[in-house]
């Protein structure tokens, strides 16, 4: 037989279907696994070898939900992921995507809902964008220099936006008409002849606009009326796609509106797949429904529902007040709603202001995803030095003052000098352990591409590994590693209708070698590095290089011991455009590009 490729030598393999693991040694050829076999492989004088002794050979993660949207078109190689396992990305989530909205749009549909430096993600589509179509926008994919997979959601805002226009689109007084519901409807049926998931959409109103045109309204789609959910869920289930959603986060109520339309009692179920299964800290007893829900609607309704959950510590910086969780409140979006410092700081030493921002922080009945306690908000960086290391509340007793109040104050002084981090949810080993196993919870919830400067959790599928294989060396194992392989493979690629999540013979060879020496705490850890792309900001990112020995896309090792190959993600690309519904093992030859056409 011809040489293969690559051949990755000893390691245990996980197949991704969830059955245990094997040493054994696998071949790789033109894109796709030729051979796994315990006994040794021939290697050619071109065969790349992969020594995987002592560690888990197993399918590229698929990462279920990320805004790489603008990133992609910038910086194809999407290096934060595909370091970190990942060889399958998901983008369009929660009603966003850049297929029919005009550049500025778009930049005002994402920028604040995503933390994104508007003006970088307006540059980067004025520049790039020459589609109007979804299938425009495959072709213009196809020809980047993509790193991993990219498959795709059509976002209900973008969407909604280009048929209705942005301002009508997100005003209270004009509802969609029947014409603009039908051409809605027709727009998404094109995105799914081009391959796309399905549609994404949000009902949660404290996601808001960015911009000087509309500032500050909720995104499209939460202008909705059901009529026009309906139909689109009704297209959805005669197509066999996915409809990604994220409920009304204060009022909740809407969450039932998702798991009826996932029903299949006397119709088509419908595939759903809704944020967020977690253990907030904010409301600790909620952890407890999301099972229940999900059997009432798969069981007893017949249906295909799924939760998505981020499987470690939902834990966030923010500089100042620049951070997500404030938009749930009504004192907290009027300071968000001002961009420019100055204003900012007259409004936040305005003493009517502060009373309002008090009595919103001390409504303890109110709905809410933040849990509003500063003895949980630990000073990570100021110019007050003796502050780093404490908690705000901690500065507020110290100083005597109501804690709102030292906030503000340090906002007023240090503005996004002053860095802070807390913790959202899953802060319960015990639950988070029980809350990954219960039926109906899927992965997914990264967010990889935004909030850059408030998390990182690129490396989610590692420190699900890290927390399997430390309970396993401490005998108190709460998952197998097969089970968790498969949770992080085939689990998402079969339920999104992807061709990945698998590496038997005949499947493309999307592949991760993980190293059980290098996982540790340190796959916690904070970093940040510059990104050159969105003028050398820095990000958060993750930083546990020993984890990870190989990452493998379409056949070819793009990443190997803390390295990426020569011209990953500006002059070759391995990644492609993942339509629903394709055959198993469908591969396209790994493109080289011209360094000048490149660049």
């Amino acid at each position: 037989m011809n040489d293969f490729d690559v051949v990755i030598n000893g390691g245990t393999y996980y197949d991704g279907t969830g059955a245990p693991g094997v040493v054994t040694n696998v071949g790789v050829k033109d894109g796709r696994v030729t051979a796994v076999s315990p006994e040794p492989l021939p290697i050619g004088p071109d065969t790349k070898v992969v020594n995987a002794a002592g560690q888990w050979v197993m399918p590229g993660f698929v990462d279920a939900h990320t805004h790489y949207d603008a990133e992609v078109q910038v910086a194809p190689g999407l290096n934060e992921s595909v370091r970190h396992g990942v060889t399958t990305v998901l983008v369009g989530n929660c009603s966003l995507s850049t297929i029919y909205s005009s550049p500025l749009d778009i930049a005002d549909l994402f920028s604040r809902v995503e933390a994104l430096p508007r003006t970088h993600v307006l540059a980067s589509l004025e520049d790039a964008k020459t589609w109007s179509t979804p299938q425009g926008w495959v072709d213009a994919l196809e020809q980047l220099p993509l790193g991993p997979h990219v498959a795709s959601f059509l976002g209900h805002s973008d969407v909604r936006a280009s048929v209705m226009g942005m301002g009508r689109s997100t005003d209270p007084d004009h509802k969609a008409t029947k014409d603009e519901k039908a051409e809605i409807e027709r727009r998404l049926e094109d995105a799914l002849d081009a391959g796309f998931l399905g549609i994404s959409t949000m009902t949660n109103p404290w996601d808001k606009l960015d911009g000087d045109r509309y500032r500050s309204r909720s995104l499209p789609s939460t202008y909705s009326s059901w009529k026009e959910f309906r139909g689109l869920s009704r297209v959805l289930r005669r197509r066999g796609r996915v409809l990604q959603g994220v409920p009304n986060l204060n009022k909740k109520y809407d969450i039932a509106f998702y798991l009826t339309t996932a029903m299949g009692l006397f119709r088509k179920p419908l595939k759903v797949s809704l944020l967020a299964a977690a253990d907030t800290k904010a409301e600790p007893w909620v952890q407890r429904i999301f099972a229940p829900l999900a059997f009432i609607a798969n069981t007893l309704g017949r249906g295909k529902f799924v939760w998505q959950h981020l499987p470690t510590t939902f834990r966030v910086w923010a500089d100042g007040i620049d951070l997500v969780v404030f938009e749930e409140f009504g004192s907290g979006r009027e300071a968000l709603h001002l961009r420019e410092e100055m204003g900012r700081n007259d409004l936040l030493n305005d003493e009517a202001y502060r009373r309002w921002f008090r009595r919103d922080f001390d409504k303890r009945f109110s709905p809410r995803v933040w849990h509003r306690d500063f003895d949980d908000a630990e000073i990570t960086e100021c110019p007050e030095a003796n502050l780093v290391g404490l908690m705000i509340g901690q500065v507020a007793r110290d100083r005597g003052l109501h804690p709102v109040d030292c906030y503000l104050d340090l906002v007023v002084e240090h503005g996004t000098k002053l860095r802070w981090k807390t913790n959202i949810a899953n802060t319960r080993p015990e639950v988070q352990d029980s809350l990954i196993n219960r039926r109906g919870i899927t992965i997914g919830f990264s967010d990889a591409g935004a909030h850059l400067r408030n998390m990182a959790f690129y490396n989610f599928g590692i420190r699900l590994l890290n927390r399997v294989n430390k309970a396993q060396g401490e005998a108190k194992p709460f998952m197998s590693v097969e089970k968790a392989v498969f949770k992080l493979t085939a689990e998402l690629g079969d339920f999104y209708g992807i061709d990945a999540g698998r590496i038997g013979v005949g499947d493309r060879a999307d592949i991760v070698v993980v190293d059980p020496a290098g996982l540790s705490d340190e796959v916690d850890s904070y970093h940040e590095a510059l990104m050159p792309e969105f003028g050398d900001m820095s990000r958060m990112v993750n930083r546990n290089d020993a984890a990870v020995s190989a990452t493998i896309v379409t056949g070819a090792v793009v990443y190997e011991r803390g390295e990426f190959v020569e011209g990953y993600g500006r002059t070759l690309g391995t990644g492609r455009f993942l339509r629903a519904g394709e055959t198993r093992g469908s591969v396209t030859p790994i493109r080289r590009l011209d360094p000048v056409v490149a660049q």
